[in-house]
């Protein structure tokens, strides 16, 4: 071992140096030179620090530093997430998206178009005038559909969603809501009274009828019964038309 060799290391380090800092990393450790002004120190990591990727090999495994305008990378040609400026694609960082792609500022990514998209239009609707289906002859009815899909930033814009037209009906008179309601409560209340009334019939009906059939009974109970007269022509005696 080099005299300014150590074994006896802090942070990871299976060797290191006073001047260099680690010079080999323990297992599964990754070794990355990290620069201090006109120095360079090695440290030993669990996972490369961002804008590095991590390579194993079979006596040391080493973070290696990504492209320029890549922020993250898996190797050096494959990036997956850009410095400000470029947008993602493919594992590439572009300042413009190809044609047919457009950038999404939100992510930082080259993504596809995405069209405005409309349901289908929805029956007509009743014809009306003023909010009324009454007291016309000319009118509007209307029809309406949904937007299933809004567009992106480039996409085609969303259509109308509602549209109307001249219509035509027959005439017909409008039933006035107070008139109308004030005449079913006038229906009800008569109903509910002719009723009442025959409820009171009916019941004035049976007391007179019970009433009647009671005195009829008192009647029979108190009056004695009257005797049969005797029959006159069995009391008369014979006349004598001889003389």
């Amino acid at each position: 071992v080099h005299p300014n060799v150590s074994q006896g290391c802090q942070g990871g380090c299976a060797t290191c140096s006073d001047y260099n800092g680690c010079l080999s990393c323990k297992p599964r450790l990754f070794f990355v030179l990290e620069r201090i002004g006109m120095k360079q120190i090695g440290v030993c990591l669990s996972s490369c620090p961002s804008g590095y990727y991590g390579t194993r090999y079979p006596d040391i495994n080493k973070c290696a530093k990504c492209k320029a305008d890549c922020d993250t990378c898996f190797t050096r040609n494959f990036c997956t997430k850009c410095k400000s400026g470029f947008y993602l694609y493919s594992g590439k960082c572009l300042e413009k998206c190809p044609d047919g792609l457009e950038a999404n500022n939100h992510t930082m990514e080259c993504t596809s178009i995405v069209h405005c998209e409309a349901s289908e239009w929805s029956p007509w609707s009743p014809c009306t005038k003023k909010g009324k289906t009454c007291g016309f002859k000319r009118g509007n009815e209307v029809r309406v559909r949904e937007i299933v899909q809004h567009p992106s930033a480039r996409g085609n814009p969303c259509p109308a969603t509602s549209e109307s037209r001249k219509c035509i009906v027959q005439r017909k008179r409008c039933q006035k809501e107070g008139k109308g309601k004030k005449n079913r409560e006038e229906k009800r209340k008569k109903s509910n009274k002719d009723e009442s009334k025959e409820t009171r019939q009916e019941s004035k009906g049976r007391a007179a009828r019970r009433q009647n059939r009671e005195q009829r009974e008192n009647n029979n109970k108190t009056q004695p019964k009257k005797r049969k007269a005797p029959n006159k022509e069995q009391n008369l005696a014979p006349v004598d038309t001889a003389h």
